[in-house]
């Protein structure tokens, strides 16, 4: 008998939680399209690249996608139960709703885990190809298309400009080329027209002018002297090199140290070696001050003493007239220097700080999110029992806004954290710490039959309150 529940809860389960999981990683990714699209069009990508482009971006959207598939699920599962009263006659056979969740409960902590390795290893190797891929499509300039008036300057070193464009999208007029590879100024060609083509292997851009000049200066710069040429031509042939409008291939060795491409134990690792690097800053701070200040580190009995009795102008009684300049100036310059240390050391310690709360931040989300998962069933599962609808109708107005809630805390406790707010031990964990009580209450709530949603409940509950106060209205 038991084992025949726990299949069926398992069926009643599996099918929404795939296709609602599949649902919300294909809205996710569609996100990540809009997102992005402005990078992708225009730049002469394959398919294929295309397609990697979008799985890596979308692939840290998992997170999301688990946490709000098991919550819509979970609420259906148990609502549509309700609904056909299977629900009401598992426990009036003496079974416990809790007994009843018990197979899905395993499942969840399984999705836990799932998730957990996901953010742990697969996230951050698509973290680091996505960045990758990334950078190499942001190189990769736009398909060559000279604007009317406006100056290109896409290919290094150059500066071009044309008036006007024929139809036919070769036929150029008033063309201005600067050729900014001189070190003197920059040398220019203004021709009055010309065709432009490029070459077969799309390699080389072929410029033909015709009537027109090219200025150039010869000389060195820290030489006043230098020779101006002034060349007319009538028909003028200019080669520019397309190959540094195509996609590069950049090594990932170059983003593998980013934090977000790291695992969890990596993380931990740097974090141990950031805190140890900021002690060693404080301690070389504090020796270096010693060292420009020795006499601060003196204990003087009688300094108080002193300084009741002295004046600033004393040092003029000791040191003769023609010093005094040097002194002040040699003070001064000992009083800058050592608030530029200290200003370049706060520097540093606060870059140590932000890099380690960085990692912090990442380390507490791999596991804030995962444990999110199994805390978002237990407010799914009891909802579906209390409410006893299924479909896709109330079921998922009330999932989507306590996933709402859910990523409001989780971005409101990163956006506090980051800003030194709340720790990480805190921030990254408010989601869970807030909706932990709500998932308590409502299995609660659920195990002993509670009309917390049901209307007809309310409407006894208003006509009391009517009926205590009508004969007092009859009055």
């Amino acid at each position: 008998m038991i084992k025949k529940l726990d299949k069926l809860i398992l069926k009643s389960f599996i099918g929404p939680f795939i296709i609602t999981f599949f649902v919300a990683f294909f809205v996710l990714m569609m996100q990540s399209l809009w997102k992005y699209i402005d990078d992708l069009v225009g730049k002469g990508l394959d398919f294929v690249t295309i397609c990697k482009f979008l799985w890596y971006a979308s692939a840290s959207l998992l997170m999301l996608a688990m946490p709000i598939a098991i919550l819509i699920s979970s609420i259906m599962t148990f609502g549509n139960l309700g609904e056909s009263f299977e629900l009401v006659a598992i426990k009036s056979s003496g079974i416990s709703l809790i007994r009843f969740m018990r197979p899905l409960i395993w499942v969840t902590i399984f999705l836990c885990g799932v998730t957990f390795t996901f953010c742990n290893y697969i996230i951050p190797y698509a973290n680091l190809e996505f960045v990758t891929l990334y950078s190499d499509i942001y190189v990769k300039k736009p398909a060559f298309d000279l604007k009317e008036g406006v100056f290109f300057t896409h290919i290094p070193n150059y500066a071009i400009k044309v008036g006007k464009k024929d139809s036919d999208g070769k036929t150029i007029h008033n063309i201005v080329i600067f050729e900014q590879n001189n070190s003197v100024q920059d040398n220019c060609i203004v021709a009055e027209k010309g065709v432009m083509n490029i070459s077969s292997d799309e390699k080389f851009l072929e410029f033909n002018l015709e009537n027109g000049y090219r200025y150039q200066e010869k000389g060195n710069i820290t030489d006043s002297n230098t020779e101006f040429t002034r060349l007319s031509f009538r028909n003028f042939k200019k080669l520019f090199d397309l190959s540094v409008l195509q996609k590069q291939q950049t090594n990932d060795s170059v983003f593998s140290k980013n934090f977000k491409m790291l695992s969890a134990r990596q993380l931990s690792n740097n974090i141990d070696s950031l805190t140890r690097e900021q002690v060693l800053l404080n301690q070389s701070i504090k020796s270096q001050m010693s060292i420009e200040l020795p006499y601060s580190t003196i204990k003087d009995s009688v300094w108080k003493q002193i300084k009741k009795t002295s004046t600033t102008a004393d040092y003029k009684k000791i040191f003769p007239d023609s010093l005094s300049k040097r002194i002040n100036d040699y003070a001064i310059n000992k009083i800058a220097m050592i608030k530029s240390n200290l200003i370049q050391s706060q520097l540093d310690k606060e870059m140590k700080a932000k890099d380690i709360r960085l990692h912090e931040i990442e380390w507490h989300r791999k596991f804030s999110i995962s444990l999110a998962c199994l805390i978002l069933f237990f407010i799914g599962a009891p909802l579906g029992a209390i409410i006893r609808k299924g479909g896709m109708g109330m079921p998922l107005i009330i999932a989507i806004i306590f996933f709402l809630i859910f990523h409001l805390l989780n971005m409101f406790g990163e956006k506090f954290t980051s800003q030194q707010v709340l720790t990480p031990a805190i921030g990254m964990w408010l989601a869970v710490i807030c909706l932990t009580p709500v998932g308590i209450f409502f299995t609660y709530k659920a195990t002993h039959d509670s009309n917390l949603f049901n209307k007809e409940y309310y409407l006894k509950f208003l006509n009391r309150i009517k009926a205590i106060f009508r004969p007092s209205f009859q009055k």
